[in-house]
């Protein structure tokens, strides 16, 4: 049985499913879908082409699904998808895809502070933490288990890695890479996200060999193809994320000061 405030909006081609509460004066538009158990606070908004999975709680003036913020776009079907188990604060804005038929992805379990916005075409996977205000530009994409700290501007393309945490007011235009703590105006790469580790409960020998891994790129002085190449033979999974994200990176990562 759905809780619905009688002065909610919602378009009858909307999907609802079932145990939600919708509360006063919430809009949702046209071809939206959202899952079971999902808590939609007053004067939040939901926009046609989104898709919220279930467990999802959307607190006051939230707008998901807003049309993206590109020139270049025409008004054609694009989407943001969202997973399970969500927490969105207030005010925070998720825009939609750019080109037909894309959708800009929101894992699950994550946990998206006040006022924090998710821009077009961005990919963001689970259990993941953006702080207040922090602003994702296009494309960007964030690994599993990543802290975004508040009031960090991330540049259009970038990549945050897997259990990478960025420091407060950070100006990211390059790739942060995984399990490292990026930090500065412009950020740079500070060290081992220990905390981080320790609490994914990263062994002690998985986090000695990604020391090993992080003082060999960024502190050896040897070249990047020189290091790259000192790591081939390792094999912990940990230290092969760190290497394949590196040799993937277009917009180059931060380095170390």
């Amino acid at each position: 049985m759905n809780n619905i405030h009688p002065t909610a909006v919602i378009d009858s081609s909307a999907r609802l499913g079932s145990d939600i509460e919708i509360g006063p004066y919430v809009v949702i538009e046209g071809d939206v879908e959202v899952g079971n158990s999902c808590r939609i606070a007053s004067h939040a908004v939901i926009k046609r082409y989104s898709r919220l999975g279930s467990g999802n709680m959307v607190h006051e003036h939230a707008v998901i699904g807003g049309s993206p913020q590109d020139l270049g776009f025409s008004d054609y079907a694009t989407y943001v998808t969202i997973g399970n188990d969500n927490v969105i604060r207030e005010g925070v804005t998720i825009h939609r895809a750019t080109k037909k038929d894309a959708d800009t992805r929101i894992g699950n379990s994550n946990f998206l502070m006040a006022y924090c916005h998710i821009a077009h075409d961005c990919v963001i996977g689970d259990r993941v933490i953006i702080a207040n205000n922090a602003q994702l530009a296009g494309h960007v994409e964030v690994g599993n288990r990543a802290c975004i700290s508040g009031l960090v501007g991330i540049h259009q393309f970038c990549r945050i890695g897997t259990l990478a945490m960025v420091g407060h007011n950070s100006k990211v235009t390059q790739d942060c890479l995984p399990f490292v703590i990026t930090d500065g105006f412009p950020a740079r790469a500070r060290g081992l996200n220990l905390v981080g580790l320790k609490r994914a409960e990263v062994s002690s020998g998985e986090r000695m060999q990604l020391k090993y891994a992080y003082k060999l790129i960024l502190r050896s002085g040897l070249s990047l193809e020189s290091a790259l190449e000192e790591l081939n033979g390792n094999t912990s999974p940990y230290v092969r994320e760190f290497i394949d994200f590196v040799r993937e990176t277009r917009r180059g990562f931060a380095h170390a000061i």
